[in-house]
């Protein structure tokens, strides 16, 4: 039995091998006395919208802030529709519901876990304000035909970007091919902060001065309030962080697709692995298998020190939270499949060999007994 012990995330350790450079970015933030909305948030913020290939990018609190931000941009509230994929974060469906509005599922496909182009017009109503498809695990949502599909109904398309950072769609970032991107910057986000954080990417120049002022109380200037709105500020001191980070992402995902490449070739006879479809670049933010006897599977890793995830085990729609939209299991038949089967295993660019091989010995070792 393998003695490598492989925690599901080394955030401590990441930390650890850049400290001195964090270190340095905090006190410069100490020093300069500039708390909120310092030189640091408008220094990452141009850095990122580079990075995403955007002519904007507005650092906010959190993923979850960005995703209401942008649908309160559109004036969405009671009566109104957003489509989203149902096998998400919370939040893809949340941030609709918290403005009163109603979030409509369309199914997703088994290969790559993303929206379902081929059902999406069907679910078009007259109150659908918003199309708001997820880039689920790194993999992007194959957008070309979701967005010939909003186009035709003049359906704003706002991207759920929370897990690709640095994903590309033929050759495009994500982030930069709706009306809007919104990432989170959580720390188990390939990209991430010291705590929560996020940032929203645009080429939109009404939405950006919009949500200039829609992050920091709906403020003109600082006596003048134009609309009601929220504090939803990225942090000066989680910007200097997010600057380091930065410099170090290529690398970084560079480091996981070696990982998942080596991961997909050992395991594939075993279980399902990731797909990555033609013209996409898949950054791994989560390395999904899809397997067989899941429970089993699961305290057979951790009897061998891998410590394995769900991503996740209750559809939305299934969710306490969701129960007045009255959906019932069958409803979203590939995302109840999938349900039942999907395990995250770890995969970080500090992994060590003996606990990449720890990985692969567990899977294998469980379907081979």
């Amino acid at each position: 039995m393998s003695q490598v012990a492989v925690p599901y995330v080394a955030l401590g350790l990441r930390a650890r091998r850049i400290k001195r450079e964090l270190l340095a970015a905090i006190e410069r933030v100490v020093d300069g006395g500039m708390y909120i909305l310092g030189p640091e948030v408008q220094e990452f913020e141009r850095r990122f919208a580079a990075y995403c290939g955007t002519r904007y990018a507005v650092g906010v609190a959190d993923g979850t802030s960005a995703l209401i931000l942008v649908l309160r941009s559109l004036g969405i509230g009671p009566g109104d529709e957003v489509i989203t994929a149902p096998n998400s974060f919370i939040a893809s469906a949340s941030s609709t519901a918290l403005l009163g509005a109603t979030p409509r599922f369309v199914d997703v496909r088994r290969e790559d876990m993303n929206l379902n182009p081929d059902l999406l017009e069907a679910a078009i109503t007259p109150r659908t304000k918003a199309i708001v498809p997820v880039h689920l695990t790194g993999h992007p949502a194959d957008m070309e035909p979701i967005l010939k599909v909003a186009e035709r109904h003049r359906i704003p398309v706002i991207e759920d970007a929370a897990q690709s950072v640095g994903t590309l769609y033929h050759g495009r970032r994500t982030g930069g091919m709706g009306y809007a991107g919104c990432f989170s910057l959580h720390p188990l986000k390939n990209l991430h902060a010291l705590g929560d954080a996020g940032v929203i990417t645009t080429g939109d120049e009404r939405l950006y001065q919009w949500l200039l002022k829609a992050r920091s109380h709906g403020l003109r200037n600082r006596d003048e309030v134009e609309f009601w709105s929220t504090n939803s500020r990225l942090d000066t001191l989680q910007a200097a962080v997010l600057c380091v980070m930065l410099d170090h992402l290529d690398e970084w995902i560079k480091t996981r697709r070696e990982i998942a490449a080596q991961f997909s070739a050992a395991l594939r006879e075993v279980v399902g692995v990731p797909a990555e479809a033609p013209g996409c670049l898949h950054t791994y933010q989560t390395y999904m298998i899809q397997a067989e006897r899941r429970p089993a599977l699961l305290e057979h890793l951790k009897q061998r020190g891998v410590d394995a995830k769900v991503h996740y085990p209750v559809p939305i729609p299934m969710q306490e939270a969701a129960r007045g939209l009255g959906h019932r299991r069958g409803d979203f038949p590939v995302t109840d499949w999938l349900a039942e089967r999907i395990v995250s295993v770890p995969i970080y660019a500090e992994m060590t060999l003996e606990q990449r091989a720890a990985v692969i010995d567990g899977v294998r070792s469980f379907y081979r007994a």
